[in-house]
């Protein structure tokens, strides 16, 4: 296989040279040198009338497949917050391969397009703000869209103040039709399990 022509784009936004490339074969495709696997160079590979071979053009098409996920990826990203998970799975369901997903979302990670401990902030923040859950619950939850546990907790504490874990247990006292007394120990070793800080349960019975 043979390199047609070769025109380098002038995004200077853009993270790494990108490149349209035309072969032989009449293939034509535009690719990003940071997704050119890291046994090739890209400005050694992009180069008129150079002859391939199968392992560089494979290369070459690995990297325009990215290319292809990244705008996919950046799309939906736009749209909302994303986790890498969510985000991996959902490209993977358009039908992209793992490798390149992979990749694609490792980049995004490094450009903090995509940051696990900011997408869940913002989804705890609006949880809580239309739904009356433990915090407990809330964490399973989180973990179960891939949040890693100690990066949910972390999100979690930031996001749970005193004042909001505070009204978010009289919320849930109210809504499970609860009260706090001196007898009410069963209560209290409920509300534990169910993730309520030991200084928000001592305020409200102190209240």
């Amino acid at each position: 296989m043979q390199v047609v022509s070769v025109k380098l784009s002038e995004n200077l936004k853009a993270v790494g040279a990108v490149y349209r490339i035309e072969l032989s074969d009449g293939s034509l495709f535009s690719i990003k040198s940071i997704y050119v696997p890291s046994d090739y160079y890209p400005e050694v590979l992009c180069v008129a009338d150079k002859i391939l071979s199968s392992q560089e053009e494979e290369a070459l098409r690995f990297a325009a497949s990215c290319l292809r996920v990244e705008q996919q990826a950046l799309g939906l990203v736009a749209r909302a917050e994303q986790s890498s998970r969510g985000l991996s799975r959902k490209l993977a369901q358009r039908g992209h391969t793992a490798s390149c997903v992979h990749r694609v979302v490792s980049h995004l990670i490094e450009q903090d397009m995509v940051n696990d401990h900011r997408y869940a902030q913002l989804w705890l923040q609006a949880r809580i703000a239309r739904r009356l859950e433990s915090p407990r619950y809330l964490i399973t939850a989180l973990r179960c869209r891939g949040i890693e546990r100690d990066i949910a907790q972390e999100a979690l504490n930031a996001v749970l103040d005193f004042d909001t874990e505070l009204a978010l247990l009289n919320r849930y006292l109210a809504r499970n039709h609860l009260g706090i007394d001196g007898s009410g120990t069963t209560i209290r070793q409920k509300l534990k399990y169910e993730g309520f800080s030991p200084q928000v349960l001592e305020a409200l019975e102190e209240g």
